[in-house]
């Protein structure tokens, strides 16, 4: 390892995501590689993800739609957050569905396929109760009209109706159900305004493996795809994902110190015994929360080893007490597996930062080297 901190990114366990979550949905699959594919590379997971029969790529804004492109990926691919003066004329050349909430960004959408001479692939999201992107309400039935209209005239050609989930990952939350029927009416009003798409999604990671209803056509894949359980298990879980990503690092200093010492800024750490300090070169610039330190542990010399005082910019501080630890000692930060005698998950850095693993995952710094393997990604 000559970076002084790698992820590992373990394509083989994307191939096999797909693959499980598919034998549960018995759908057609959208691999979601938004933000760098989750901090994993977005084309290199997008290419995986396809081998294993991903029928489509989902991503969030126009540039990383075309980056998709530009590397030769020509798989089918929505794009749905878009300012509406984006150069929406660069997805239709792309071939590239575009996801419309808004009869603003749809009209920019028919003006530019207009100006090419080639229909726009869109794809059209209603607001279930999100309450973010999506049309509700009487909006939904005036874009609708206004997507047939063009429609009609050539301009565009709806492919799909769509939304999102609010709280899927809480089973047997009635807002779910809810959801579903207002999904229902919105594709009930789609198909009376004479809108016939092919593809209807609505559910997520989560309802993908525990909510038939939501599964539709095609089930939109994020978090699981990268081998995190949605329902917050920290290791495999019942559903037998496999973690892809394992962040890694090593020792770059040591130091025996006595009790009473302070650790880093503060102190907000004192030794309350003489101990030895092990210094790893990453911090909160290369993805490690600051709201973990004192809460956090690594996998040093075959255990759990607690970060002890504030994470620095660049570096934090590992107790590893009496431990034989030697510079370039080898450190999984996380990684997968489960149980006290394994390298912490992604999951458990979540609760320790009191997020979502979707933030540990994509805060991991361009600092980081990334290095995709087929394979397990080793422990060490």
């Amino acid at each position: 390892m000559s970076a002084l901190a790698e992820a590992l990114v373990d394509l083989d366990a994307i191939v096999g995501n797909v693959r499980t979550i598919a034998s549960v949905t018995g759908t057609g699959l959208m691999a979601v590689v938004k933000a760098d594919g989750f901090g994993h590379g977005a084309v290199q997971v997008a290419r995986a993800a396809l081998r294993a029969g991903a029928a489509w790529l989902g991503v969030t804004s126009s540039a990383e739609a075309l980056t998709l492109r530009e590397a030769g990926v020509t798989a089918p691919t929505l794009s749905w957050l878009h300012g509406p003066d984006d150069d929406f004329g660069m997805l239709i050349k792309g071939d590239v569905d575009v996801g419309v909430s808004t009869t603003t960004h749809l009209h920019a959408v028919a003006d530019a396929a207009r100006l090419l001479g080639v229909p726009a692939m869109v794809q059209l999201k209603a607001d279930t109760g999100l309450s973010r992107n999506g049309a509700a309400g009487d909006d939904w039935p005036e874009l609708v009209g206004w997507a047939r209209k063009y429609e009609r005239e050539g301009g565009i050609r709806v492919r799909g109706v769509w939304s999102h989930l609010a709280d899927a990952d809480l089973p047997g939350a009635p807002a779910l159900g809810q959801q579903v029927a207002i999904f229902e009416e919105a594709l009930r009003t789609a198909r009376s305004a004479g809108l016939d798409p092919d593809l209807v999604h609505l559910a997520n990671s989560a309802a993908a493996l525990s909510a038939p209803r939501t599964r539709f056509d095609l089930c939109r894949i994020g978090i699981a795809l990268y081998g995190v359980d949605p329902f917050g298990a920290s290791g495999p879980g019942e559903f037998e994902l496999h973690a892809a990503m394992t962040l890694r690092t090593r020792v770059v200093n040591v130091k025996r110190v006595p009790a009473g010492t302070g650790v880093s800024y503060g102190p907000e750490h004192v030794t309350g015994a003489p101990t030895t300090l092990a210094l790893l070169p990453l911090g909160y610039a290369d993805g490690l929360p600051r709201a973990t330190g004192g809460r956090a542990s690594v996998w040093l010399a075959g255990r759990r080893c607690p970060i002890v005082g504030r994470i620095a910019m660049d570096q934090c501080v590992v107790d590893v007490g009496d431990l034989p630890v030697t510079i370039g000692d080898p450190v999984v930060v996380f990684g997968p597996g489960e149980g006290d005698q394994r390298p912490p998950t992604v999951v458990e850095w979540a609760r320790w930062a009191d997020t979502n693993p979707h933030e540990i995952l994509t805060g991991i710094g361009a600092r980081v080297a990334r290095e995709h393997l087929h394979g397990r990604a080793r422990n060490s």
